[in-house]
């Protein structure tokens, strides 16, 4: 049958749900093939009234993506940004913030950093304790997803924007309240455990009613990064990069190497101190330093 253009909408697995000709197909790769993520753009060929298999992935303009030593998950292709979502309740990881936004410096996305949850008493004292990412470059987004998100929406006219964040960050109650006709599930936060359902289970796009797009992802409690090498790595911290060509050797990689430019920094609170012990577990699990 005939090949045709289509979208990746919606990643089940090894299934997929893609767009084509104001279709929808439901969707398998050839034998055991994966590697296809949301928001591809694909060329499919339909093997039934709603249903195809793709054939092949087309050249990507960038790719978010995490990984550990077993597998590979591909988050949302062909985006614009990602909202990295995290709230004071339940109490967030910091590192899995730190990690999205070094996902997205290394694919080259630009990542703002909404901050869920202004209902709640607890979460002033976390916007001020994140006011140095702001500094950083990255946009600080607070709004409530069950009262107000018109804070968000003027940034997501037009774009195709990525959602990552834990669970329990109310991901799901945004995506609600930014496209009702989503009906995405909305879970529980668990006070005695301290930690949120996981809600959503696939990764899905939805089309936005002012224009643009909105990819929802599973909640994660990991994010690997094992793809990336030291280089890649060190660009993707923005304070680093400010200091770059100030080390004493050309290749230090911000350890134990004396006159480094960047530890000094962080002596003197410059820079995070705890950003930079993120650094050095990535390197860590990477690999790319002795324990």
């Amino acid at each position: 049958m005939t090949e045709r253009l289509g979208r990746v909408i919606a990643v089940y697995g090894r299934r997929y749900r893609v767009a084509v000709d104001g279709r929808e197909l439901e969707c398998v790769t050839r034998g055991k093939k994966g590697g296809v993520a949301c928001n591809d753009r694909v060329v499919v060929r339909e093997t039934g009234a709603d249903s195809g298999v793709i054939e092949r992935v087309l050249p990507r303009d960038n790719l978010l993506w995490r990984s550990d030593e077993h597998r590979a998950k591909l988050l949302a292709a062909n985006v614009d940004q990602v909202l990295v979502v995290t709230a004071a309740v339940p109490t967030p990881r910091e590192e899995l913030l730190d990690r999205s936004l070094v996902a997205a410096e290394a694919a080259g996305i630009r990542a703002l950093i909404v901050i869920n949850k202004t209902d709640l008493p607890e979460t002033a004292a976390y916007i001020q304790r994140l006011s140095p990412y702001a500094e950083l470059g990255y946009p600080l987004i607070p709004l409530s997803a069950r009262t107000d998100v018109t804070p968000l929406r003027p940034w997501l006219v037009d774009r195709v924007s990525v959602l990552v964040g834990a669970s329990g960050m109310g991901k799901s109650t945004l995506v609600n309240a930014l496209v009702p006709q989503a009906q995405a599930a909305t879970g529980e936060t668990s006070e005695a455990l301290d930690a949120g359902r996981h809600t959503t289970t696939h990764t899905r796009l939805y089309p936005l009613p002012g224009g643009g797009a909105l990819i929802d992802s599973p909640g994660m409690q990991e994010f690997g990064l094992r793809h990336l090498g030291l280089a890649e790595v060190q660009a993707a911290f923005p304070e680093f990069r400010r200091l770059a060509g100030q080390c004493r050797f050309h290749n230090c990689r911000h350890l134990q190497e004396p006159d480094c430019a960047v530890r000094a920094a962080v002596d003197s609170g410059t820079i995070l101190r705890a950003r930079w012990r993120v650094y050095q577990d990535i390197l860590r699990e990477n690999a790319q330093i002795g324990h």
